[in-house]
């Protein structure tokens, strides 16, 4: 546990307890990552994104990507 010692000065117990409400209110909390979506079951995830076109379009139509 870490304690607070007040080095110079001579602080009140409100005055101590701001100060540790201010520094407590600064720590950042740690992000969770998202859940990764599962977009096996989506429908959309089957239709083609787009057509090909340009220099050799009708051979990279039928390649996977």
């Amino acid at each position: 546990m870490t304690h607070l010692k007040i080095v110079h000065g001579d602080a009140t117990q409100e005055e101590v307890a701001a100060l540790v409400v201010a520094l407590a209110a600064r720590t950042v909390p740690e992000v969770k990552a998202p859940p990764k979506r599962e977009n096996w079951r989506n429908p959309a995830q089957r239709m083609r994104k787009y057509l090909p076109t340009g220099h050799g379009a009708w051979r990279s139509s039928g390649l996977p990507r």
